[in-house]
């Protein structure tokens, strides 16, 4: 074995969830979707948008940070 920098990938293979949401919710995200291909001139469905945005709400919330290194 050799002593690489770089560590064993994670597996990466994308699980696919299924969700309802509230009609309202649904306006949001396609609001945000709106907005965000005003601010970066390239169209993203919300299905594309959904992800990187609870990457990015579970990054933010320092309470589940904590509980997640123990």
């Amino acid at each position: 074995m050799t002593d690489l920098k770089l560590p064993q990938l994670p597996d990466r293979t994308p699980v696919k969830l299924t969700i309802s949401v509230s009609p309202d919710l649904h306006q949001a995200l396609n609001d945000y979707a709106a907005l965000y291909e005003q601010a970066y001139g390239t169209s993203e469905p919300a299905t594309e948008l959904i992800p990187a945005m609870l990457t990015a709400f579970l990054k933010s919330d320092r309470a589940f940070v904590r509980a997640q290194r123990g």
